[in-house]
């Protein structure tokens, strides 16, 4: 038998220097959104550092920052929320090739992730084997605990993980594309929606407005079903030339089996078995929302017409990037309240009501 040799354990590599950032936080569950000052690494060499101009207030920020995901990601406090987020570079890594100071930048929803697995290598970084690291409650590999979100005054992101936003657009509302535009772009992007195509837009909310944008710029024929009358007038706006009250059979039935595709907004319990009634022959109901409790499906629905459902999440940094330059071409933004990072508490009661058309965008010079 040989002898035992010493295997040496390597040493961690040295922490970054820091420097501090005003934010503002949830110290726990029940408490309200306060100011805070975190530490953000100094570049490293691949680092980009984004100085926040605007952060778009997602649905998501708020479960986080009440911990409504404890069974799945359970939120590590203080939580700084905001995945959506729109800046301006201020200094870069010896080694950055893709930005300059001065460079509009964005940073959506991911950070980081293996970069091995086969999700990442072909570009869906979003479904990395390993979890991709969220720009927020995601653990720091660098300085330790959990990533920082963009309810702050700056962000630093690898590259790799930073987009080029297109010049034309409105600054405050692109922000929002950096989560509900991926969304909503991705599975309409994946089903070649086309001209001439009958796209359905379940719900007309934060998602689904710009679901409407999306289907109309790639030449569709749009319909958006809502229980909500009063919203007609305004989907119309959007783009969409029909609207549908979802809760009258006779006005549904009209539309049987005539769509290619209906992307489902809703992210609460609801019927789904009268869209796939809706489809053509091999069309797709796609589901971006995300219920707390099963929908009941009656599958005969789908025997009949080799009918299909599919979901999804967000999109790759590829896919990301080509949604924005899609957004510069067809200028396509959000609808959006600006509000003060001191109102987010507000916002986010308001929230809880449905009560924004359609999405909340912090103006970050608010943070003094």
């Amino acid at each position: 038998m040989s002898a035992l040799r010493a295997v040496p354990i390597p040493e961690e590599a040295p922490k970054p220097q820091t420097y501090t950032a005003k934010a503002y936080a949830a110290q726990s569950p029940t408490s309200s959104m306060a100011a805070i000052t975190i530490p953000r690494r100094t570049p490293q060499p691949k680092d980009v550092q984004i100085e926040i101009l605007y952060c778009g207030v997602c649905h998501t920020d708020l479960h986080f920052a009440h911990n409504d995901f404890a069974n799945s990601i359970p939120t590590t406090y203080p939580c700084v929320p905001g995945h959506e987020i729109v800046g301006r570079v201020v200094k870069t890594g010896n080694a950055v090739t893709k930005f300059r100071n001065g460079d509009l930048a964005a940073v959506g929803c991911m950070v980081d992730s293996d970069r091995t697995c086969e999700s990442c290598r072909e570009g869906e970084e979003q479904y990395c084997a390993s979890m991709p690291v969220l720009t927020y409650n995601g653990p720091d590999k660098h300085l330790g605990g959990v990533t920082y979100g963009g309810y702050s005054q700056s962000v630093v992101v690898d590259e790799d993980f930073v987009l080029h936003v297109p010049k034309n657009l409105n600054l405050a509302a692109a922000a929002p594309l950096l989560c509900a535009g991926i969304t909503t772009y991705a599975p309409l992007r994946r089903a070649k929606i086309r001209a001439g195509q009958k796209v359905g837009i379940v719900g007309l909310g934060g998602l689904g407005h710009i679901g409407v944008k999306f289907a109309a710029a790639f030449g569709a024929n749009v319909v958006v079903f809502t229980t909500s009358a009063n919203k007609t007038a305004d989907a119309i706006r959007l783009g969409a030339h029909e609207v549908v009250n979802s809760k009258n059979d006779a006005e549904m039935q009209k539309h049987a089996g005539t769509f290619h595709f209906i992307l489902d907004t809703v992210p609460v319990q609801h019927n789904i078995n009268p869209y796939i009634n809706l489809l053509k022959r091999d069309g797709t109901l796609g589901l971006v929302g995300a219920p707390a409790e099963p929908l009941p499906l009656e599958v005969f629905g789908l025997l009949f017409g080799r009918k299909h459902i599919s979901g999804s999440i967000i999109g790759g940094i590829r896919e990301t990037q080509e949604m924005l330059d899609f957004c510069g071409e067809h200028n396509v933004t959000a609808d959006v309240e600006m509000i003060g990072i001191q109102q987010i508490n507000q916002a986010y009661d308001r929230l809880l009501k449905n009560d924004v058309k359609y999405r909340f965008v912090i103006d970050m010079a608010s943070l003094k």
